[in-house]
């Protein structure tokens, strides 16, 4: 398990770039059930579902899974918001995937 320092600074990371609550995520992962004409999420809804559990639990409560998910969630968004982290309203493929992360680019 990470030290204390390292648990910190991957939580206020994570809580940085997941800038959805869990009832948003959940609202917007509950898309894809919603019938054949909804669009289809794109690829990570089943790390969306591993971020959603993190986002409903506590700091003392984290796995290692838990931390995982975490590292690869800032990782991946880091990377998909590419250089100036503007928003980029007219690419929604984009948007979406970040959204299964749980960041909506478009958030201040």
């Amino acid at each position: 398990m990470a030290d204390a320092l390292e648990l910190d600074a991957l939580w206020e990371e994570f809580h940085r770039v997941v800038n959805m609550t869990s009832s948003e995520l959940a609202a917007w992962l509950h898309v894809s059930e919603a019938g054949e004409h909804t669009e289809a999420l794109p690829e990570g809804e089943a790390t969306g579902l591993r971020v959603l559990a993190v986002l409903q639990k506590r700091r003392t409560d984290l796995t290692e899974d838990d931390l995982e998910v975490m590292w690869e969630v800032v990782d991946a968004v880091d990377a998909q918001r590419g250089p100036g982290h503007g928003p980029a309203a007219e690419d929604t493929a984009r948007r979406h995937r970040l959204m299964s992360l749980g960041h909506d680019p478009l958030r201040a």
